[in-house]
């Protein structure tokens, strides 16, 4: 039997992979409520993949992906808790406060499958989001919660978990992670 890498299981997914442009991109906000359709679209199209991708993989730890990973430059990304909690659905969204306390987790990335990598976040960050009628929301999202939407907001901004990494900290082969199936461990 053929083993299939995780990264091209997702690449046959539709997650576009590490080394494309699109991912260290900046993408394009909405203009919301004018460009609603587009929105709507978008985010329908970042629904079906999490349906694809939730068919071949668990994420105990919640998943999230952001549309540059599936080949379209627009601030949108849906993120699913890890507590079988409604879907969160982020249009332009961007941090405005971030806590000082951190801590490092592991992270995986779709668009990078074939590896784990130990990334700092801060335990606490508040987000400002538009909704489709171009209304301005603000919310606090702590911990695991937090450490999904970051990584989000950054496909967003055109950076890779690994950017964010420790000098000298490099990401491990997913066949060494040992976490998979668990949710991140917080005090």
């Amino acid at each position: 039997m053929i083993e299939v890498r995780p990264s091209q299981r997702m690449r046959d997914l539709g997650v576009v992979q590490h080394g494309a442009g699109i991912l260290t991109e900046p993408a394009r906000p909405f203009d919301l409520p004018a460009e609603r359709d587009e929105a709507e679209r978008i985010v329908d199209e970042l629904f079906a993949a999490i349906e694809r991708i939730g068919q071949v993989h668990p994420f105990a730890k919640g998943m999230g992906i952001a549309a540059p990973q599936i080949g379209i430059a627009r601030a949108a990304a849906v993120v699913l808790p890890p507590d079988d909690a409604p879907a969160l659905i982020l249009l332009n969204p961007r941090i405005t406060e971030r806590s000082t306390e951190t801590d490092e987790q592991y992270e995986g990335c779709l668009s990078f499958f074939d590896v784990r990598g130990l990334v700092p976040r801060p335990l606490k960050i508040t987000v400002e989001a538009v909704s489709l009628t171009g209304e301005t929301t603000t919310t606090v999202y702590e911990r695991g919660l937090a450490r999904l939407i970051h990584h989000e907001i950054d496909h967003l901004d055109g950076l890779l978990y690994t950017a964010r990494m420790r000098t000298g900290v490099e990401p491990i082969p997913v066949d060494e992670y040992r976490q998979t199936g668990r949710a991140w461990a917080y005090e």
